[in-house]
């Protein structure tokens, strides 16, 4: 049988498919077993003596719910129990050990390496679950743990921060029950309530002297950026996604990959967007539009943004990036020469009940034009 130092990055390296056994060369006796669908974790070890001595093997479980951690942890204290004569092969699968949140995370990051949000969620749960629930089984998760958690982000963080975190804390459960890790919760986390409908605009007042602000920062990254996102209505994700080959300068097009509601789709480029992306400084070793450190894929912009959002008096919670698409999108709704349905398209929504927040003002602005024929109608307006 094979031998390899079993790391992460080793059993990432392999594919199921031809039935094999590694065995570890750091703890004799733990090895994995790659199978057709699956890679797992065992242990072997020989129970008696001589020649009466029988070679056991004991399954401990998947790579991917349980890390390489997790298994050599359990797997030394199988055969800390064999050396003592003791039969493996009796223990029930219930008996290893309840992860730790901590542990449940790795398996969880482990086994979604490629999920949308993983950055997101990696730090939410280094910022507020590791410092309270890190080191606490996953079945001995309380009401008062999730109510001391869901108390103390409410005194410095957003209704959406906190609705988020909690869950990421079910999620991250119900992963662990999923796969066996632990037992279902005796009570549900419920999470709290968030208007996620509110609806930013700007007085045409506020819109100009943002656009000055734009115009007086140096930062031509944070500067850009709040431009396309005024021209396009694109989201602050699709703008941090952004790569040079999304975009279709021939056809009027910008590409929009991993968008929110999951299926890759265009939106046209304006003749405004195009003067932004054509005069945009391009890196040469990065493939991003609006690349971060070290030319990867940018994370965070919230400090350069709130500083024009000051610059140009803007009210404290109008959000830098996310309320520039809310403007977008209030313009051409009260402009009346937009329907709801190009409007949806526009902003990529998959129904048209996220667009009908904005159905109140082309209303007005049908409403405005209806009286206004009323009083063409009536002679009123003849010398105006």
């Amino acid at each position: 049988m094979a031998k390899a130092k079993i790391t992460k990055r080793f059993l990432c390296s392999l594919e199921p498919g031809k039935r094999q056994y590694i065995f570890d060369t750091e703890l004799p006796g733990f090895g994995v077993h790659v199978g057709a669908q699956a890679i797992s974790f065992f242990v072997q070890y020989r129970l008696g003596f001589g020649r009466k001595g029988k070679a056991k093997r004991v399954r401990i479980g998947k790579f991917g719910p349980l890390t390489v951690e997790q298994a050599r942890k359990h797997a030394q204290q199988l055969l800390a129990q064999a050396t003592q004569g003791e039969d493996l092969s009796r223990k029930r699968q219930e008996e290893i050990p309840i992860p730790t949140f901590a542990e449940l995370w790795d398996a969880y990051a482990t086994a979604n390496p490629q999920l949308k949000g993983m950055t997101t969620d990696k730090n939410r749960f280094e910022k507020h679950l590791r410092p309270l629930l890190g080191s606490l089984p996953a079945d001995s998760l309380k009401p008062s743990h999730v109510q001391k958690l869901r108390l103390g982000m409410e005194i410095d963080h957003k209704a959406a921060t906190v609705r988020n975190t909690l869950e990421l804390l079910r999620r991250l459960h119900n992963f662990g029950v999923k796969q066996q890790l632990c037992p279902p919760l005796p009570f549900k986390i419920q999470l709290p309530k968030v208007d996620n409908k509110k609806t930013e605009d700007l007085t045409p007042d506020q819109l100009r002297r943002l656009w000055q602000a734009i115009e007086e920062d140096e930062n031509f990254q944070a500067a850009n950026l709040m431009r396309l996102a005024l021209l396009t209505g694109m989201r602050r994700g699709e703008l941090f996604r952004l790569q040079w080959d999304h975009l279709d300068f021939e056809r009027g097009f910008i590409r929009l990959v991993s968008p929110k509601g999951g299926v890759e789709t265009s939106i046209p480029l304006s003749a405004d967007a195009r003067k932004v992306l054509e005069s945009h400084p391009r890196l040469e070793h990065s493939p991003y539009v609006f690349p971060g450190r070290n030319g990867q894929q940018r994370v965070d912009i919230n400090k350069q943004v709130n500083r024009i959002k000051e610059r140009a008096g803007l009210p404290k919670d109008f959000r830098a990036l996310h309320g520039l698409r809310h403007v977008y999108a209030s313009a051409l709704a009260s402009s009346g020469k937009v329907d709801m349905y190009t409007l949806q398209k526009l902003l990529t929504h998959k129904s048209p009940t996220m667009t009908q927040r904005y159905a109140h003002l082309r209303d007005e602005t049908l409403r405005n034009a209806s009286d206004l024929a009323g009083s063409l109608l009536r002679g009123d307006g003849e010398n105006e």
